[in-house]
């Protein structure tokens, strides 16, 4: 799994999920609001869960630091070309 980011496109899918429990409790009348359990329980679940993931975001990278922290990685992982020590590179230039 790649790094966490609560950006603003998962604010909006937030958004969205409880605008879409409102209407749909909303919509049915009181007997299939009480038939609907195992539905509303699902969608409540996962209203939850990414509700959690919001309030506890603070804890993940915003897109610009998440950018950064991979960019740094990258130039850690690919650290050749900072070896000083290589004579032989130095070697070329020098002949010339």
């Amino acid at each position: 799994m790649g790094e966490e980011v609560y950006g603003p496109e998962r604010k909006k899918r937030l958004v969205e999920l409880l605008r879409g429990l409102a209407e749909r409790i909303r919509g049915l009348d009181d007997d299939a609001l009480l038939a609907a359990g195992p539905e509303l329980l699902r969608l409540i679940g996962d209203v939850r869960s990414e509700l959690f993931h919001y309030e506890v975001r603070c804890t993940y990278d915003s897109p610009e630091v998440a950018e950064h922290r991979r960019i740094v990685e990258e130039a850690r992982q690919g650290g050749d070309f900072l070896n000083l020590d290589d004579d032989e590179d130095d070697q070329s230039w020098q002949d010339n």
